[in-house]
């Protein structure tokens, strides 16, 4: 359920505002925001950690250009994972260096018999393979099936947005 924008105070908004379009990309993001709305950086910092906790934001987090970064091969590998060692595996895969998302999902048989998802990146399509076949390794036995889906292009990613009221 999406907060309701009205619960934020003219102080959070003016943040959320500030940084909706992505932190700047300067060696002290918080203190440049701060600086630009008459705030301290500690302030600025508190304030998006409060919103996080209450849920008015989910997260912050880098989200890259993979395609930019010669990243062109892009797949999110989908996995049957027992269900009694889903958590424990699922941490281990990741932890990996090459993984970007890692998470659990219901499944929907008997169409969609995967539960674990993990977002592969690779220059070529070999590369993917190739970890792919790194995470069926330390999935071994727990694994009954998998496949990989293919991005074919790259979707605009864009965070909390505020309407200009």
């Amino acid at each position: 359920m999406m907060p309701d924008p009205a619960a934020l105070d003219p102080i959070d908004r003016r943040i959320v505002q500030a940084t909706q379009a992505g932190l700047p990309l300067v060696a002290a993001p918080y203190a440049e925001i701060a600086s630009a709305l008459g705030l301290t950086e500690a302030e600025v910092i508190a304030r998006m950690a409060a919103m996080q906790d209450r849920g008015a934001i989910r997260r912050i987090a880098v989200a890259p250009n993979h395609y930019a970064l010669g990243m062109t091969a892009n797949g999110m590998s989908v996995w049957d994972v027992a269900d009694d060692r889903i958590s424990a595996l699922g941490a281990r895969i990741g932890a990996l260096p090459f993984v970007t998302h890692c998470y659990q999902r219901p499944r929907a048989r008997p169409q969609w018999p995967y539960n674990l998802f993990a977002m592969l990146h690779g220059s070529d399509r070999a590369e993917v393979e190739a970890k792919r076949a790194t995470v069926a390794a330390i999935l071994g036995d727990a694994c009954q099936g998998h496949d990989i889906l293919y991005s074919t292009r790259i979707l605009k990613k864009t965070g909390l947005r505020l309407r200009d009221d």
